[in-house]
């Protein structure tokens, strides 16, 4: 498959792309510290098979991307949002179907905002809304304090799993049971987990990287205002918002607040999701994100053609 090393702010950024070139494509931005390879393969072929082009990329400090000391080359959650139009920019793509999950679903709105004209659909996935104090939010679940805006709290008990990434793994089976334990409890308890299943993706993703160290950069990035959430609501871009109904990160109604924000949000909340991509699951999320891509192409279109 083809891929590109592009050049970013001093950094390299990896990125590949399955599919035919005359295909529409999908970017799909992937997790706070988490590589391309988040997206299993099986979920790119099942979009691949629908026509679609996609293009996936390793973000800064993860995976084959340059991986800098962030206290050397600070940089906010807007820098992130920029390297995935110099991704599509890399691939000469004019404008693309975005796909983001978590963070990556704050990547998306940001990208919406700043760069609507390069969008012809978003799908965002297990998010927060940028109005959202999802930082703040964190303290809160283990401090016993109440959300501000009367949204679900983040799980204490995945949020506490998840902090086990700062101490070191002695070697790469017990990082790999870390990992999918974390995955465990992730995709909450409404579908059987399939932990073998993540075992051998979490496997690729160290093959890939070329190390067991979990990347943490992310997390010390500067957020996006909350201010910036107001501005959503100007945003015409066509949105559909899937919400895991097992999302223990940003349990509903996170997604529906999103929705409701944005002028052409499209809710789809998913039973048994949460917050990752179960192999069970994968059909149906590719099929909402095909239909919601045609749809918003065929909009695309007749509108260019007034």
């Amino acid at each position: 498959m083809p891929e590109k090393l592009l050049s970013v702010d001093g950094r390299s950024l990896w990125s590949h792309s399955v599919g035919s070139d005359e295909g529409d494509a999908i970017l799909l931005v992937s997790g706070a510290n988490a590589s391309a390879l988040m997206w299993p393969d099986e979920f790119v072929e099942l979009l691949v098979s629908k026509g679609y082009r996609v293009i996936r990329y390793d973000h800064r400090d993860t995976g084959r991307s340059t991986f800098i000391e962030f206290d050397d080359a600070p940089y906010t959650v807007e820098d992130l949002a920029s390297d995935a139009v110099s991704v599509i920019d890399a691939w000469e793509v004019d404008k693309a179907h975005v796909v983001g999950l978590s963070i990556g679903a704050t990547l998306g709105q940001v990208l919406a905002l700043d760069y609507s004209n390069r969008l012809y659909s978003l799908t965002l996935m297990c998010g927060a809304a940028l109005d959202v104090d999802f930082v703040g939010n964190i303290g809160r679940a283990f401090s016993g304090e109440s959300s501000p805006d009367g949204l679900p709290l983040p799980n204490k008990e995945v949020l506490e799993a998840l902090s086990a990434r700062a101490t070191p793994s002695e070697s790469m089976e017990e990082e790999l049971d870390r990992r999918v334990k974390e995955w465990g409890l992730l995709s909450g308890e409404k579908l059987e987990f399939d932990a073998s299943d993540f075992r051998l993706r979490e496997q690729r993703c160290i093959d890939h990287a070329g190390t067991w160290a979990q990347p943490g950069n992310h997390a010390m990035a500067t957020p996006v205002s909350l201010a910036r959430g107001e501005e959503l609501t100007k945003v015409s871009v066509p949105a559909l918002v899937i919400q895991g109904s097992e999302d223990p990160l940003n349990p509903p109604p996170h997604g529906k607040h999103i929705a409701d924000l944005l002028l052409n949000g499209r809710l789809v909340e998913i039973d048994g999701l949460g917050h990752c991509l179960p192999k069970a699951l994968l059909p149906r999320v590719a099929d909402e994100i095909a239909h919601h891509a045609e749809q918003s192409y065929a909009a695309d279109t007749r509108t260019s053609r007034v």
